[in-house]
């Protein structure tokens, strides 16, 4: 059950957000790609664990599934921050 308080101040905060679009979605695709390209090379024990069957493994560098997935986790927090940046600086 929601308390009576947040329901009353629901109603006072003024909808600032904006609906979603397709514009930032090339700079994370590009953000992810450049860091899995990079984390590939840079990750002390990239090879450890379960391939992932990418379509280039030697572009690539053959990494692992967690590899991958912390490659693809950091390249969405650069990827995000890049698009929220120039979105603040209208770019976007």
């Amino acid at each position: 059950m929601l308390s009576s308080i947040l329901l009353a101040a629901q109603a006072t905060v003024p909808n600032t957000g904006t609906t979603w679009n397709w514009n930032g979605t090339p700079i994370i695709i590009a953000s992810c790609l450049l860091v899995l390209l990079i984390a590939g090379r840079s990750i002390r024990y990239p090879h450890v664990g379960p391939k992932m069957p990418l379509p280039f493994p030697s572009i690539f560098n053959n990494p692992s599934v967690p590899t991958f997935l912390a490659a693809m986790s950091f390249g969405h927090i650069i990827g995000v921050a890049a698009v929220l940046g120039l979105t603040n600086l209208g770019v976007i």
